[in-house]
């Protein structure tokens, strides 16, 4: 079996890429257990994204401190991609993919006792170890995706395998808005649209917030379970690319050699504005909603057909790639999302809301597109080419507090700040939408 690097090649012609299997059928049992994988993280990222509404409600703290929610969740990716990289080398994509999952349950399980202690930052440690996990599991699935089949359909197969991430995202956002948003006691309001919660007394508080935060607890212990049986079945299962090349590295040369990469270095600049922009407009499409009267189980319910639509446009985008240039789509995808999200800050209102879901159609394609495209002509570095745009999802851990500090605000430049703060994932899609262009243009 040859190596990532050896397997991939990103500039198949289009008459190649028409007649190519993108999966074999010798793969099929690994591809559809690595893409379960995707799945499985997709759920984490989108169980979590409601919680920095839920946990403002439950801990009365401001935008801001619950939106370190997102940052402690995402910072994980950029702590462990590296490490994850090193040991891909070291060992094997199947014992790199078993440490991922310990760590996802662990973090997991911990909800139990931060909920137990009701202390914030308890769950933030959780949520900062169950992203341990992921960034393990990200750094080694993606490219191993990558090289399960022909390069001449790489990254085809890499967004069809991306597709499974919104079917986990689409069910972690049901959970969260059937068995926790719509179950928040301290969510309740009285006729004039006011919070029940902040009116009662300390010893009230405290019944409410306990049963909220086991609210909360429940569906991530639940998790953790799911996560422990998976990491059963990959033990038992052969997985292919078991040893990497034997060869001696240096981590030090590997960084300088892809430093040096410009098309490279662009991408994973690219990957972390791309990051911010989804976790921005899936986290604060709520605070949007109940900024205009909805509730925060109503507000979810407009995620979910985000979502939905994330999902149809993931397929239909990984076809047109068979036609049309994956760099221009990728171009033509963010000047989309460049005009819902204008919408959405200078109109407002309900469309204003119904824009901003449906950005989520144009950014369908974005992460696998740039990981791809970032990862082509990086030869025998791929591994770690794979963490630095793993660490790249640390988009998600910077942004979300700033718009959040922005929300905070009444108005900002005479907009409201909730309208104001999408300023932020309408800059990053510019910036896509430049790294796009680019790429093309240079073939």
């Amino acid at each position: 079996m040859s190596t990532v690097a050896e397997n991939i090649d990103f500039k198949p012609s289009v008459d190649e890429k028409k007649y190519e299997k993108v999966i074999e059928k010798k793969y099929l049992l690994p591809f559809a257990l690595i893409a379960s994988l995707f799945a499985l993280w997709g759920f984490a990222n989108d169980i979590t994204n409601p919680m920095v509404s839920a946990f403002q409600t439950v801990m009365e703290i401001s935008t801001f401190k619950a939106s370190l929610v997102q940052f402690a969740f995402y910072s994980g990716y950029f702590t462990m991609a590296l490490p994850a990289a090193i040991l891909i080398k070291k060992y094997s994509y199947k014992s790199v993919i078993l440490v991922g999952l310990g760590l996802y349950a662990t973090g997991c399980l911990l909800f139990i006792p931060a909920a137990q202690y009701q202390i914030f930052g308890f769950f933030l440690i959780s949520l900062y170890i169950i992203t341990f996990g992921l960034a393990f599991l990200e750094t080694t699935a993606n490219p191993l995706i990558l090289s399960l089949g022909s390069p001449a359909t790489a990254t085809r197969r890499l967004n069809f395998a991306q597709s499974f991430n919104p079917i986990g995202s689409i069910t972690g956002m049901f959970v969260a808005q059937q068995f926790i948003l719509s179950n928040l006691d301290s969510a309740a309001k009285n006729t004039d649209g006011s919070l029940i919660y902040t009116t009662l007394s300390a010893v009230e508080k405290e019944s409410i917030r306990l049963h909220d935060l086991i609210v909360i607890r429940d569906p991530y212990a639940l998790l953790g379970i799911v996560v422990i049986v998976m990491f059963i079945i990959i033990a038992m299962t052969k997985i292919p690319q078991e040893k990497l090349s034997g060869k001696d590295f240096s981590v030090v040369g590997t960084i300088k050699r892809l430093a040096k990469n410009i098309e490279y270095r662009e991408g994973v600049m690219t990957q972390i504005f791309y990051v911010g922009a989804q976790i921005m407009c899936w986290t604060f499409i709520i605070q949007y909603a109940e900024n205009i009267g909805y509730t925060k189980a109503d507000a979810q319910s407009l995620n979910i057909i985000a979502m939905f639509l994330f999902l149809g446009c993931r397929f239909v985008a990984t076809f047109l790639m068979k036609y049309i240039n994956s760099a221009l789509l990728l171009a033509c995808f963010a000047i989309g999302a460049i005009s819902t999200v204008s919408i959405t800050i200078f109109v407002g209102g309900d469309t204003g809301l119904y824009s901003l879901v449906a950005t989520s159609a144009f950014m369908s394609l974005m992460f696998p597109t740039i990981y791809a495209i970032a990862l082509d002509n990086v030869g025998e570095d791929s591994e770690f080419g794979a963490a630095g745009l793993v660490m790249a999802i640390v988009g998600g851990a910077l942004m979300p507090p700033l718009q959040g500090k922005m929300i905070d605000q009444e108005t900002i430049f005479g907009l409201d700040g909730v309208n104001f703060s999408f300023i932020l994932p309408l800059i990053c899609f510019v910036i896509i939408a430049i790294f796009g262009f680019r790429r093309y243009d240079k073939g």
